[in-house]
């Protein structure tokens, strides 16, 4: 055994008996990933590409590499000029994104869609999903860009280093580093604790010199998702990881409140899984030209920080993401400093007074525009 987390595939078999190769069999037939991810929480690792572990299915190699972790890639001679990362469940009770992923992967297997792309298709705290909560130990999603590192020995700590790996040798496997003509993206896709003043937004990760992609934007509004926030730093977030590491378009998205599995309603998201069918499919994405008038855009100022104990926050429960304050407001207070607003439309997201010390309790944003 590799450690108290993870599981070889003979060490399953050794330990389940027959039962890893049945769910795996059953997976085959009817494409719940879902349960084959919940049923062997812990995972397990191949030495390689374990030929019993792939299948090939419309001209497509398919590929369980751990548990949550599916690889497809298409087996023809024309090299797939984009690389793919779809992924959800890095919070673990944020249920619409994973039977999003879901029916990505069942359409897959039951050969309704061709996938054209390479695609790695990720659940990504399969402990959390079996609590339903948001993690176990530790935030999975501020846990990347080597942050884990920084934390004591935990569930979360050791999936976020095999997250990190998978989606590196994704990235750098099966395509020419040296080849601009392969585009990376990655949409990690999340709902939210609380309700919203625009119940759909992704979050944009920090770029530094590059300018915002406006056909991502388009993208994303083609998703149903017209309200972006624009990152303002480094972040510990899967996206950013991404794109720092990979340039690959990427966002965090969220897409509506947090719901128990199978209180979602589907339609709700169909232009999202529409939108990623045709992406991952080469299909026309039948994307509108970019208008600032199109979107709600906003800019990140900056977080208010809980420094210790005495932290107070001073925005209700029941408050929405988005929500503005008119200036001179008090936010927070805390030891020997507050925050009051400066600005006039500024407004809160992710507000949360639960965090530990030394997190970001609530992003400050104001809105804005592109030229």
């Amino acid at each position: 055994m590799q450690n108290d987390n993870t599981l070889t595939s003979q060490e399953l078999t050794d330990i389940n008996g027959d039962e890893f190769n049945q769910a795996y069999q059953q997976f085959l037939k009817a494409g719940d990933f879902i349960s084959l991810t919940r049923q062997f929480e812990l995972g397990f690792e191949q030495a390689g590409r374990d030929n019993q572990l792939s299948f090939s299915v419309n001209k497509a190699k398919v590929s369980l590499l751990d548990t949550g972790i599916l690889l497809v890639e298409p087996e023809n001679s024309t090299k797939p000029s984009k690389s793919i990362v779809i992924s959800s469940a890095i919070h673990g009770n944020e249920t619409a994104p994973i039977e999003i992923v879901q029916q990505l992967i069942s359409d897959i297997v039951a050969q309704k869609i061709q996938v054209k792309h390479r695609t790695l298709f990720i659940m990504g705290n399969p402990v959390a999903m079996n609590i339903a909560k948001r993690f176990q130990t530790e935030n999975l999603n501020r846990l990347f860009c080597g942050k884990h590192k920084d934390i004591s020995p935990c569930f979360e700590k050791d999936r976020a280093e095999k997250l990190e790996t998978y989606v590196s040798d994704f990235f750098n496997t099966g395509t020419d580093v040296s080849d601009s003509e392969v585009t990376n993206y990655h949409y990690d896709l999340h709902t939210a604790i609380r309700n919203s003043k625009h119940e759909k937004f992704a979050i944009y990760p920090y770029q530094g010199d590059k300018p915002w992609d406006k056909e991502q934007l388009s993208f994303m509004a083609g998703c149903g998702v017209n309200t972006i926030l624009f990152g303002h730093g480094a972040t510990g977030t899967f996206s950013y990881y991404s794109s720092a590491n990979f340039s690959a378009h990427a966002f965090t998205v969220e897409l509506g409140k947090v719901r128990a599995f199978g209180e979602n309603n589907m339609a709700n998201f169909a232009a999202m899984t529409e939108k990623l069918t045709a992406l991952i499919c080469d299909e026309d994405l039948l994307l509108k030209d970019f208008d600032n008038k199109d979107f709600n855009l906003y800019t990140a100022l900056g977080d208010i920080t809980k420094i210790s104990d005495n932290f107070k926050l001073f925005i209700g429960d029941d408050v929405s993401n988005f929500t503005d304050y008119p200036v001179d407001t008090l936010l927070s207070t805390d030891t020997e400093q507050e925050y009051r607003t400066t600005l006039a439309g500024e407004s809160i997201v992710f507000p949360n007074a639960k965090v530990g010390n030394g997190q970001r309790a609530v992003l400050m944003v104001v809105p804005t525009t592109l030229s």
